[in-house]
């Protein structure tokens, strides 16, 4: 009963405004399908932020056609879940996750947010924290609404959520799943917990199955 307790108040906690959660910085970041460089699958449609535009990457199996579906999605680095649900509609079954890492660059501590689209079954719920390379789900075709394969996001903006329309079309906002990933593949491990901001997104109005 008392674990029950607190993964009931640790998913409320995640999903109130201004709220935080502590867990350690990413120790890098791998591809989302044939871990950790994408073995036996291939970007077949890349990112665009103008006409006409899309906001991550779709990720295919080589063997075709809907040889990959039910194939592992993983994580691509440490991080806490964010939203998993069924939204139906265009995305089906949808995870997000966000990551919190240091810039090698400046040294700073900073976020993004991992978006997995189209999924046939999700393996994770609100709340809970994921290491790399885990499986959270298993590629789909939301229904067959499209050929099997993943869509593949990742945000610095921490406020998109499901709301995509409200965010700009910038790198600021955006980030380029593949660059990203090659930037950051080993970042230095850092056992300490840092606060991470949740609670960022506004209230999805949509369905939400699970």
């Amino acid at each position: 009963m008392r674990c029950l307790f607190y993964l009931m108040l640790w998913i409320f906690l995640i999903n109130v405004g201004g709220a935080t959660v502590r867990m350690p910085l990413a120790d890098g970041f791998d591809f989302p399908v044939g871990a950790p460089d994408g073995k036996g699958y291939y970007k077949a449609r890349g990112m665009r932020l103008r006409s006409p535009i899309h906001f991550g990457e779709d990720w295919n199996g080589v063997g075709g056609g809907d040889s990959d579906l039910g194939d592992a999605i993983l994580t691509c680095a440490d991080g806490v879940v964010m939203f998993a649900y069924d939204v139906r509609g265009g995305w089906g079954r949808c995870v997000l996750i966000r990551h919190a890492y240091r810039d090698p660059k400046s040294g700073k501590v900073k976020f993004i947010d991992s978006q997995y689209g189209h999924l046939r079954s999700i393996l994770v719920k609100n709340g809970e924290f994921v290491k790399r390379g885990q499986k959270i789900g298993t590629m789909g075709s939301n229904r067959g609404m499209y050929p099997a394969h993943l869509h593949f996001e990742m945000r610095h903006n921490l406020k998109t959520g499901m709301q995509r329309e409200s965010v700009s079309r910038t790198l600021q906002n955006w980030a380029d799943p593949t660059q990203f990933i090659r930037a950051h593949r080993r970042l230095k491990k850092d056992w300490r917990k840092h606060p991470v901001p949740t609670g960022t997104y506004a209230p999805y109005k949509g369905f939400k199955g699970i």
